[in-house]
């Protein structure tokens, strides 16, 4: 099938998310210039490059992570893995504006090391991360998308020791979890190697 985009799709559901995956979930805690704290999952997430470290989210909507976010400038990215996707999507639960979901998930904020946002101390690795842009993306016509995207540099990560393998982060172990279409996630249980060809001048 084909369809533009403006016209729709005509199937029972909108298949964008579906196709544009497996997402990996930023699952972003902040803390607003008062101290209150909140934890939320954003699947519209990723690392942007390596050399710097920077990651990025991308929220529907102002929410609470936004806000606070806007008001310090630091967030940490934490790590879903499938021992924590129940966690993860009490979560995302519409609380009132200011709730903490650290209590309501039942899970331990524990301090970072160079921010004032605190990491899941239940997560396998965390990302502590200061805020280099926040911007509103917008449409062909030049209106906003309604959307914001949040890109931060990674000033220091937490990793747990159970995870690493000869020195390596074994996703399979922690198995990470990814956000697929729909109300579907996949978790990583297997993992194969495939070197990058390199051209052979004739």
């Amino acid at each position: 099938m084909f369809y533009e985009a403006a016209k729709g799709h005509g199937l029972p559901h909108d298949p964008l998310k579906a196709i544009v995956a497996p997402r990996p979930i930023g699952w972003i805690s902040s803390r607003s210039a008062e101290g209150a704290l909140n934890l939320a999952p954003y699947s519209f997430f990723n690392a942007l490059s390596s050399k710097p470290m920077l990651v990025w989210f991308s929220s529907e909507g102002e929410k609470d992570s936004v806000t606070f976010i806007r008001q310090t400038g630091e967030f940490v990215a934490n790590l879903v893995t499938l021992d924590l996707a129940d966690k993860m999507n009490a979560t995302s639960v519409d609380a009132p504006r200011g709730t903490s979901e650290f209590g309501y998930a039942g899970l331990t904020p524990a301090p970072s090391r160079l921010v004032a946002a605190p990491r899941v101390a239940e997560a396998h690795a965390a990302l502590e991360c200061r805020v280099t842009e926040i911007r509103r993306p917008t449409l062909l016509d030049g209106s906003e998308a309604g959307v914001t995207v949040v890109t931060g540099q990674v000033i220091g990560v937490h990793i747990d020791d159970a995870c690493l393998i000869d020195g390596l982060f074994d996703s399979a172990k922690a198995q990470n979890l990814a956000r697929l279409g729909y109300m579907d996630y996949a978790a990583v249980e297997r993992v194969f190697r495939m070197r990058r060809p390199r051209w052979e001048k004739g």
